[in-house]
């Protein structure tokens, strides 16, 4: 069963002067007061500023997690920027302080902050210890990802995941999604990630949470247009083509 219950959003906390700015004006956003999370692995799904990356991001922030890779890193928000997490409550039973939350965009950051921990003194090397003993930049950007999960992936905790199938060949999404598994079976694990990876949601018995301008619904994965408009594309492909380029 789920650490985390349920993600609570009050409206009526915002700061009035952002009210009508961003993250508060976000369609999807404005129209949840709770989230319940049912299962260990949800996902959210929706276009580009659907607002499912800024929920996660401050679902992250309220659980004191850096922006990439836990409590151990510096690497946060800027102070001044606003954040869904003033209006947020998160509901746990048992409350659980591991995990982390993950931004792939943030991915190179990461990886350099454990090249300068290497050069420390009283680190050295070391720091590489949970990531195969050497540096993440001298793996391609789809094996650092791999290597960076299967060292983080050890401790019971919330895993917040935001689109790690950025550098992923579709075979390594599913090497990622057997990690999930071994880690979510043995009842570590919750996961709660952002995608738009039709591999990635596949996952079995998973909550999918669909964000439009309509607000945020529960959805069955074939439901969701980024399996149908996949499945059509690869059975039609020259309809989609000639549609496409057609002058």
């Amino acid at each position: 069963m789920p650490f985390l219950k349920r993600v609570l959003l009050d409206w009526s906390a915002r700061p009035p002067m952002n009210r009508d700015n961003f993250p508060y004006n976000i369609a999807a956003l404005r129209q949840i007061e709770q989230l319940e999370f049912s299962h260990n692995v949800t996902f959210l799904v929706g276009e580009n500023g659907s607002g499912k990356s800024t929920l996660l991001e401050a679902m992250g922030v309220s659980c004191g997690f850096s922006i990439v890779g836990g409590r151990d890193l510096v690497i946060r928000r800027d102070k001044d920027d606003a954040s869904l997490s003033e209006i947020m409550t998160l509901q746990w039973l048992p409350k659980v302080n591991q995990g982390f939350y993950f931004r792939a965009e943030t991915f190179d950051t990461f990886a350099k902050y454990i090249d300068e921990l290497a050069e420390e003194p009283f680190v050295g090397r070391a720091a590489y210890a949970p990531y195969g003993g050497v540096s993440l930049n001298e793996r391609s950007h789809g094996q650092g990802f791999l290597e960076f999960f299967a060292g983080r992936f050890s401790e019971k905790g919330l895993y917040l995941l935001d689109e790690p199938e950025s550098a992923l060949s579709p075979q390594n999404q599913l090497v990622l999604l057997r990690m999930m598994h071994d880690l979510e079976r043995s009842g570590k694990a919750q996961f709660v990630i952002a995608t738009h990876s039709p591999i990635l949601m596949s996952y079995p018995g998973a909550t999918i949470y669909h964000f439009n301008e309509n607000g945020v619904e529960s959805m069955d994965y074939e439901e969701t247009e980024h399996f149908r408009l996949t499945r059509d594309f690869l059975n039609n492909r020259e309809v989609y083509l000639n549609r496409l380029f057609e002058s």
